[in-house]
């Protein structure tokens, strides 16, 4: 190799980190996923969003696995942080909480404990405490078992969740799963993934418009399939709600491209949920709408550096 050889190649190498730094992303900009739940090996995180193409995560993490999501922060800089969560019925839940905030923690969540009511003495605990350290709390509702004759039912009483965020107007919330979704229909039938068009005046709809600490979470089957029953509706309603609402996943497939995702819900079997709800989101809101879903939402309300 000459001199010339060896000085073209080694300006290339020292080009390469730059110009793959500008390669168009694959969603046309960055993707922030508000729901990613911390898995027991810190690479197959990092796989999931790099085959699905989400540029930074949150790692939804229990109290007692704090120093692992924190390993994953340190492995992949820039593309995780991560929220904390506990059982809220435990007498350490405050404790275990605020001790996760001092070591980063950017949110609780996703609280998911059963038989809890949205509005018992253990959730507004944890409302007062995300008050006073100023993070968000991503809550999972859901009235009604997943399965006929299951008990698996978590933060209980949606309907009296307007009540709670008129109570806590310092608290900001975030909503997730089957309830708060099925919401956003004024019919709400007692199943999990309602079908048909949905009729306006849902509980969901109105709450988001009239509360101004209620931020949507579009995560799981209950997300995507809240876009899907009705697009024509499912399209007003991210226009109308378009800085109220955030991307996430809440995906269990192993590469983000839907291995391992089995589900008897055939819209979603075999496939990646953050892929499958970034291609609604493209085919039903604009540029500007899908962008602040995607990315400028979430970076404002966690105050991540962009």
């Amino acid at each position: 190799m000459n001199r010339r050889q060896f000085l073209a190649n080694t300006l290339a190498a020292a080009a390469a980190p730059s110009l793959l730094a500008q390669t168009p992303p694959r969603w046309g900009g960055p993707v922030l996923d508000i729901h990613l739940h911390l898995r027991q090996n810190p690479d197959s995180d990092f796989d999931h969003i790099e085959g699905c193409g989400v540029t930074k995560a949150v790692l939804l993490t229990p109290a007692q696995s704090v120093a692992q999501a924190k390993a994953a922060i340190d492995k992949y800089p820039g593309r995780f942080l991560f929220f904390t969560s506990v059982n809220v019925a435990q007498p350490d839940a405050i404790a275990s909480l605020r001790k996760a905030v001092e070591a980063g923690s950017k949110g609780f969540g996703e609280l998911k404990t059963a038989d809890m009511a949205v509005d018992g003495p253990e959730m507004r605990r944890v409302y007062e405490l995300a008050a006073d350290v100023q993070v968000p709390v991503l809550i999972h509702f859901q009235d009604y078992a997943s399965q006929p004759g299951g008990s698996d039912v978590f933060n209980t009483g949606i309907s009296r969740l307007p009540a709670v965020l008129k109570a806590h107007p310092k608290t900001t919330f975030i909503g997730h799963a089957n309830s708060f979704w099925a919401n956003i229909s004024a019919d709400v039938p007692p199943v999990s993934y309602p079908s048909g068009r949905v009729k306006p005046g849902g509980l969901t709809d109105r709450m988001l418009a009239d509360y101004a600490n209620l931020y949507g979470d579009l995560s799981a089957n209950s997300g995507r399939n809240a876009l899907g029953r009705d697009p024509e509706f499912a399209a007003e309603f991210l226009k109308r709600h378009q800085n109220k609402l955030m991307l996430g996943s809440d995906c269990p497939c192993l590469d983000g491209h839907g291995a391992g995702q089995v589900s008897k819900e055939p819209w979603i079997n075999g496939k990646c949920v953050a892929q499958e709800t970034l291609t609604a989101l493209k085919k039903l809101a604009n540029p500007e709408v899908f962008r602040k879903i995607t990315w400028d939402n979430g970076v404002k309300l966690l105050k991540i550096s962009a």
